[in-house]
């Protein structure tokens, strides 16, 4: 502790990064920011900007950034985007993707991870793209490489027999589906790496809120994971762990 007071007294460390060093988070006005995360469980702490104001997601992502030198924010909109970007210093990297609706702003001295390893990110149709995206996001941010299939939805099946080549050269795939959810079953029974199946709100009429989707890949008869409704993020982060796994065990 006396190091850490050592460091804020000389200028060496900012109280920001004193905090996150003896309690593991950041305190700000809009709440607190988990700096550890990434430390402690191999996943970035993002923002969630949907509920947010855009003053508190742009407060979350100043003590992202102190903290760690990166801010990843999820579910943002035009206000949301503006609020964070309008105090940044020039020399910052921004990468906006308005279709997943992502966020994620760096520092010149952040250091991004880099893994041997690569996540296949598979739409069964155009209308999945913005679950899809939020998902490979986070697998960027965590250092794999992402492979991108869209398209490919079970109506012709040719489609996804042309991509089976890039897809079996991942060491995991995620599948985004939504109506009744059918790729990520046809997509496990022909690959031998994990599947994570991401059920997409897209369709209409009964089961048309992603419901369908989501129950026709937990009664899938292929072994394969499946997360929840829309839910890219959590996708990507059990792929990224996978792919941390199998990056590690290549280094061994």
């Amino acid at each position: 502790m006396r190091d850490v007071l050592d460091a804020v007294a000389n200028g060496d460390l900012s109280p920001a990064e004193a905090e996150v060093r003896l309690a593991g988070y950041a305190t700000t006005g809009a709440g607190r920011f988990d700096a550890a995360r990434e430390r402690r469980r191999g996943i970035p702490e993002a923002v969630l900007a949907e509920g947010k104001t855009p003053d508190e997601v742009a407060s979350m992502a100043t003590a992202a950034l102190e903290t760690t030198g990166r801010a990843v924010i999820t579910r943002a909109d035009d206000a949301h985007v503006a609020a964070v970007t309008d105090d940044l210093p020039a020399e910052a990297t921004v990468d906006r993707d308005d279709r997943a609706r992502t966020l994620v702003v760096r520092t010149p001295a952040f250091d991004p991870p880099d893994l041997d390893a690569t996540v296949a990110v598979v739409t069964a149709g155009t209308s999945d793209a913005a679950a899809a995206g939020e998902a490979g996001v986070l697998v960027r941010a965590i250092g794999a490489t992402v492979d991108r299939v869209d398209d490919v939805g079970v109506a012709h099946l040719g489609r996804i027999v042309d991509h089976l080549g890039t897809i079996r050269a991942a060491d995991v795939t995620i599948v985004a589906a939504g109506r009744e959810g059918a790729l990520p079953t046809v997509v496990a029974g022909l690959v031998d790496t994990p599947v994570i199946g991401l059920p997409v709100s897209t369709g209409y009429g009964f089961g048309g809120d992603g419901e369908a989707a989501l129950g026709g890949m937990l009664q899938s008869c292929t072994a394969l994971s499946v997360v929840n409704v829309d839910a890219g993020f959590t996708a990507g982060a059990q792929a990224g762990l996978i792919a941390r796994a199998v990056d590690g065990a290549r280094d061994d």
